[in-house]
């Protein structure tokens, strides 16, 4: 593998940490920061673990038994010094193809996840709370003490970690574990999630499960990078039109429908074709309190080997009123243009 392939399965590894290498991490990381090494190192199932332990004042690790929080030594003050003497000495066009060939590559998918592990924490954990808006703002100064661990794999690759350099430790953290807390007594680490479901996009997904858990059952559900509830997706099985017509949040009835399927929607749920010419047939679904789906119906002109020709539904825009100007659309062409002389 590449360097980058290296840094890319380090993001988005799952499975269990490699304790003993993080460990090692830690107090290599403290070491060319200056500090002394923790006196604690101590593990967590997760994030979510890793704050309650952490928020709990009259625990173990309460603030005055962990010390200062030291993460700008250990993390931000290295980084920091890395990036000046990198861009020195490649110049700021240098600095841009070299960022544009590494952390660029894998920045915007892995910063997506750590946002929305982040999101997760401040629903789950205040929810129900007597004082939620004081709750988040605690549970937001603890995450501001974190480091991202594998998930700071998104810029870690575009520098040297190799043992020797300041970010050696860092490095080896990101390759080992997941999340991690330092403070001058004490360093929380944690485990990484045991799943991780993205679609091409790189967005989290899955319809039957968590797109992304942890040991302790810590878990995100999304569907194409939109949360939805656990609750939600376990219904998705048994879904028939009335259900989905009957779903009053716009959202959550877009993912019933894309789950469901468009075309098998329009099949059973008795809609009717609102135009039809040689380029196929288009079909609208009102909803209530949204847009209207608006699809395509065209068949491709190519048999398949058996014979049989194969029907395609493309979605366009609302504002669609021919099925021309919906194939057209399809091409970024205006319906006064569109003339294929065969169609595929």
């Amino acid at each position: 593998m590449t360097d980058i392939d290296v840094w890319r399965a380090a993001a988005a590894a799952t499975g269990p940490a490699d304790r003993a290498a993080a460990e090692a991490g830690v107090r290599l990381a403290y070491r060319a920061a200056g500090l002394a090494e923790p006196e604690r190192i101590v593990w967590a199932d997760s994030p979510r673990a890793a704050v309650r332990l952490l928020g709990a004042e009259d625990g173990p690790y309460a603030s005055a038994a962990r010390g200062r929080g030291v993460r700008e030594a250990v993390r931000t003050a290295p980084w920091a010094a890395e990036r000046d003497r990198v861009q020195r000495r490649l110049g700021p066009q240098g600095w841009g193809r070299h960022w544009g060939a590494t952390g660029g590559r894998l920045w915007e998918h892995t910063e997506r996840l750590a946002e929305r592990v982040r999101s997760g924490l401040v629903e789950e954990l205040t929810a129900g709370s007597d004082a939620p808006a004081a709750a988040e703002r605690s549970l937001r100064l603890l995450l501001l003490d974190a480091v991202l661990g594998q998930h700071d794999a998104a810029w870690l690759c575009a520098f040297d970690t190799q043992e020797g350099t300041p970010l050696h430790g860092l490095g080896v953290l990101a390759r080992s574990a997941g999340w991690w807390w330092p403070y001058e007594r004490l360093a929380v680490l944690c485990e990484r999630p045991v799943e991780l479901h993205r679609d091409e996009a790189g967005r989290l997904d899955r319809g039957d499960g968590p797109a992304l858990a942890f040991p302790d059952g810590f878990a995100l559900h999304a569907w194409r990078g939109m949360p939805v509830p656990a609750e939600f997706l376990a219904g998705l099985g048994t879904l028939t039109p009335e259900l989905v017509r009957a779903e009053e949040n716009a959202e959550l009835r877009r993912v019933m429908l894309e789950f469901y399927g468009y075309d098998r929607y329009l099949r059973e749920s008795g809609a009717t074709p609102v135009h039809q010419d040689e380029t196929g047939v288009l079909w609208r679904i009102p909803m209530p309190d949204d847009e209207a789906v608006v699809m395509v119906e065209v068949v491709n002109s190519t048999p398949e080997p058996d014979g049989t020709s194969r029907t395609y539904w493309l979605r366009v825009p609302p504002t669609t009123r021919t099925a021309r100007q919906g194939v057209a659309w399809t091409f970024g062409l205006g319906p006064e243009v569109y003339a294929p002389l065969r169609q595929t």
